[in-house]
């Protein structure tokens, strides 16, 4: 018996089945910190995508992708934010990822890289900040 691989549409809905189940296996063994980082990937990867639709002139996909990563900035990271138990530091996050929708509605509005990147930047370092207090890996048991 022989297979032969996909190609075309085929193959890419194929890809993306994959990458759904990936994605959904991931998001249901996940931490609720780890939820958060997951967040903070899907948002950095459609800003990376927005940037190359922008580079290559292509202002639907940068539109989709950017209206991708608002949501999720939006939807995903501010929303769950807790006010109550983080008091000014929570005030401060919610302004930041405000400030981040900001720069990408306009980024998508005036076709400006700057905009995304400075948005881009922003969001890297709040998830990086994030990777090294939170999102850590836990030693392996010891055996005893």
């Amino acid at each position: 018996m022989t297979y032969s691989f996909a190609r075309g549409p085929r193959a890419t809905r194929s890809a993306n089945a994959y990458a759904s189940i990936d994605l959904e296996t991931k998001v249901m063994s996940a931490s609720p910190e780890r939820l958060i980082t997951l967040l903070y990937d899907g948002a950095l990867a459609a800003m990376a995508k927005a940037k190359l639709y922008m580079q290559n002139n292509n202002p639907a996909g940068r539109g989709t992708a950017i209206s991708k990563a608002i949501e999720i900035v939006d939807c995903g990271l501010k929303a769950s934010i807790n006010t109550e138990a983080g008091g000014e530091v929570a005030q401060s996050l919610i302004a930041t990822y405000e400030l981040i929708t900001r720069n990408l509605l306009l980024a998508n509005l005036n076709a400006d890289i700057e905009r995304l990147e400075a948005a881009e930047k922003a969001l890297s370092e709040i998830a990086d900040a994030w990777r090294s207090a939170v999102d850590v890996k836990k030693p392996a048991a010891v055996a005893s």
